[in-house]
């Protein structure tokens, strides 16, 4: 669940005695000293002359370190691995307020290139913050982890073969084991909230505050409740419900995903002239399921990818995360390539369908797929029955039969060795902001509204209308924009929740 992109987002216990669930910072005697008390050392973010996010950090004035954390927090004298981390600093030293930690989503996205967008969106108030992009352990720029996918996702629609797609996901849990399984047990959420207190240690301060977006809301509810003194102020834009958080959190957002196939429909027919869709939104939607019926029949020869029933459904799925003009008419030219391939007319795809063909059916981005699946599969165990797979499947294709063989499929996380930590019980309160759009496909409007129920102390901020994922900074509504600079700006959460109107 990137919330940043139109990919797709999302999703035994370990010997932690020693470690209880709001853990202190290091003393001086502690194991974990040298990590709380190491000095960072800033350089360049340019690795090299084609690296546009180091140029980009660069030109907004940052710098880049690695941080030093352990690989295993319960034997701190072991192997270790570094965290890559960028850093604007404050401008406005006089009110300065301390470091703003992002976490952009996925779980398994970079975020270490998204603090000059910040830096732009959180405007006069970001000259009170450090802000900090991170790429937390095994993302980006941090110690890397590649299980050699043959594809950068590990949600790939079951279509009518379940058979293949569990034999698929069987496969890619293998990958992992096999060439990564020494590290895989610390892929976890907990592990990334301890590593963020590291980082707060190492850049010398007492308490950070968060921006997180989609995952990035699970992970600071994590940090909440294992770290809940050195939580400044929290902003969560794209809300997960923490009780609902598991392999399996796309499931049942399928009626969100097809109100916003709907409303893309509707928005296709409109430019009936452009794209050649369908004059109705009845129109655009038989064009689809025109092409899906023909991708069953065999597969559409798309450029030189071969798409079948399986990946129609998540060329849909993927390009519906953003309600605005650019990304309906992303989705609109793939769609209309779709259907003359499913008419026999030879095609090039566009750049956008181009991207997540490539992503979906090829092995270049595979080092996102093995990470999203390590840390989803490390936190919460899913089902290892295929059958209960099957069945979900069936019973979702009844009621929606594009949608429910990619939200419900079968994953390696079914055959994933057991988390080692138990999952995180999340605190009942703590007063954060919370922010999301009532069409949200992803984290869903129910999700926030139930986070919001479990955090009483908190106010949320609702877009109503769009079906848009991740809001502050990325929507471009001024209310919503301007209620999380308020609250950045003074740390006081507004007197009640508040309803903003999409344009």
């Amino acid at each position: 669940m990137k919330a940043l992109s139109t990919r797709l987002a999302l999703c035994g216990a370990l010997a932690l005695a020693a470690l209880p669930l709001t853990t202190p910072a290091a003393s001086a005697s502690s194991p974990l000293s040298p990590f709380y008390e190491q000095r960072l050392d800033w350089q360049s973010c340019v690795t090299g002359p084609d690296d546009t996010t180091g140029k980009e950090l660069e030109q907004a004035g940052a710098k880049c370190a690695d941080v030093t954390v352990p690989l295993d927090y319960a034997n701190p004298g072991g192997r270790t691995v570094t965290v890559a981390i960028s850093r604007i600093r404050a401008t406005d030293t006089a009110h300065r307020i301390g470091p703003l930690l992002l976490n952009g989503g996925g779980p398994g996205g970079s975020t270490i290139g998204d603090a000059p967008w910040i830096h732009g969106a959180l405007k006069e108030v970001a000259g009170r913050y450090d802000i900090v992009g991170v790429d937390p352990r095994f993302v980006g720029r941090s110690t890397p982890l590649d299980c050699k996918w043959p594809t950068g996702t590990s949600i790939w629609g079951a279509g009518t073969r379940f058979e293949r797609a569990a034999s698929f996901a069987r496969d890619l849990a293998e990958r992992c084991r096999r060439g990564a399984g020494d590290v895989l047990p610390y892929v976890t959420t907990r592990n990334t909230a301890r590593d963020m207190d590291v980082i707060r240690a190492a850049l010398g301060e007492r308490k950070i505050s968060y921006l997180g977006y989609s995952y990035g809301s699970y992970l600071g509810e994590v940090f909440a409740t294992m770290f809940p003194a050195r939580v400044e102020r929290m902003v969560l834009d794209g809300v997960i419900d923490p009780a609902r958080y598991s392999p399996r959190l796309l499931r049942q957002t399928e009626s969100e995903n097809r109100a916003a196939l709907t409303d893309w429909a509707d928005w296709a027919a409109a430019r009936h002239a452009a794209y050649g869709l369908g004059a109705s939104r009845d129109a655009v939607l038989k064009t689809v399921d025109g092409i899906q019926a023909a991708a069953t029949r065999g597969p559409l020869t798309v450029g030189a990818y071969q798409v079948d029933e399986r990946v129609v459904p998540v060329v849909l799925f993927t390009g519906l995360s953003q309600d605005n003009d650019q990304a309906y008419g992303e989705l609109a030219l793939a769609v209309r390539d779709l259907k003359r391939a499913a008419q026999g007319v030879p095609v090039e795809p566009v750049a956008s369908l181009a991207e997540t063909l490539r992503f979906v059916l090829t092995g270049d981005e595979s080092a996102y797929g093995s990470v999203q699946s390590a840390i989803l599969c490390g936190d919460v165990a899913a089902p290892r029955d295929p059958e209960v797979y099957r069945r979900d499947v069936e019973r979702g294709r009844s009621v929606e039969p594009l949608f429910a063989p990619v939200t419900r499929n079968i994953g390696p996380c079914a055959f994933w060795d057991a988390p080692r930590e138990a999952p995180t019980t999340v605190r009942d309160d703590f007063p954060a902001l919370l922010v999301n759009a009532t069409g949200d496909p992803r984290t869903t409007y129910a999700g926030a509204l139930a986070q919001r129920r479990n955090w009483p102390s908190s106010r949320l901020i609702t877009l109503a209308g769009p079906a848009q994922h991740a809001v502050f900074g990325v929507y471009g509504n001024s209310c919503a924009d301007e209620g999380v600079r308020a609250y950045l700006s003074s740390g006081r959460l507004p007197a009640g929740d508040v309803t903003c109107r999409a344009s």
